[in-house]
């Protein structure tokens, strides 16, 4: 390993992530790595890490290397590895097109949820297609400060819980998991939305996300939310042939999602790239140690 280790700092709708480029995948980074150079203190900063490798050099993504080059090997604030993350998608395709490996249009990027389309377009938005949700059946209650709403469970190749509310505020901080039953309907945890209604097909969301505390933003609780709320709405574009679109407005920007008949799901928003450096492997070595 170098003494000095490449990285860039990215953000969707200010769900923002440290950018590792490892296209071989000689980087170790087990989850302690991760968790430090996503400290907001002690080290570079972000909601999550984004490890780039191309898929023939991962192993969990060699399967997908036919369809897609590289593999996203995302990690949540805490270090833990995460099935997907929306906004992560679309920051990680705008580091290969920032990088030379992919060009405005389409392109394929591996996940622990799949193989991913993406659309880069001209005015600098992304789109991905984040597949289709699944609904498990069963009641789940989320709890917040003495209060409790009913939830919808959606998944979106990670679990969510979408809870409608009057006042987003009604959420309290979120810095803890917010309790919900029963236990056994999310046994390795839960993304938890809390959604208010802005008008039509409009709506606000504030969300805890698993491993990383509250955030900013969140690609696939923005599209566990969208579906949540048509079904709610009595929309169910697979049953009438009509897509479904729904502005989600988060606490870092707008995200639309749009839900089609063939119950695919496409979310578009922004990805930006803030900045690039070097960080030292001896001070990584360190925190390991």
């Amino acid at each position: 390993m170098s003494t000095r280790i490449a990285f860039l700092k990215g953000h969707g709708t200010e769900n923002d992530f440290v950018i590792v480029p490892d296209p071989e995948n000689v980087i170790d980074l087990p989850p302690a790595a991760a968790a430090a150079l996503c400290d907001r203190r002690a080290g570079i900063g972000g909601d999550g890490l984004l490890h780039v490798v191309r898929s023939a050099a991962h192993p969990e993504a060699r399967d997908m290397a036919a369809e897609a080059e590289w593999f996203m090997d995302y990690r949540n604030g805490d270090g833990s590895v995460a099935e997907m993350c929306g906004n992560g998608v679309r920051v990680f395709a705008r580091y290969l097109q920032r990088a030379g490996h992919a060009a405005e249009g389409d392109l394929t990027i591996a996940t622990r949820g799949g193989v991913k389309r993406v659309h880069l377009a001209k005015n600098g938005d992304v789109t991905v297609g984040m597949g289709r949700a699944l609904l498990p059946g069963g009641d789940v209650v989320v709890s917040v400060d003495g209060r409790s709403w009913p939830a919808r469970n959606v998944n979106m190749g990670n679990p969510h819980a979408v809870a409608f509310v009057a006042d987003l505020a009604h959420a309290g901080d979120l810095y803890s998991p917010p309790p919900y039953e029963p236990a056994t309907a999310y046994p390795d945890g839960v993304n938890v939305e809390f959604v208010a209604d802005r008008g039509p097909r409009h709506v606000a969301m504030r969300v805890h996300e698993r491993g990383s505390g509250e955030t900013r933003s969140c690609g696939t609780g923005a599209c566990a939310v969208a579906v949540a709320t048509a079904r709610r709405d009595g929309a169910d574009p697979t049953v009438t042939g009509t897509p479904a679109t729904y502005t989600v407005e988060v606490p870092g920007g707008t995200l639309v999602i749009t839900e089609r008949p063939d119950g695919e799901i496409e979310m578009t928003g922004p990805a930006v790239i803030v900045a690039e450096g070097e960080f030292d492997a001896g001070w990584l070595e360190g925190v390991l140690a």
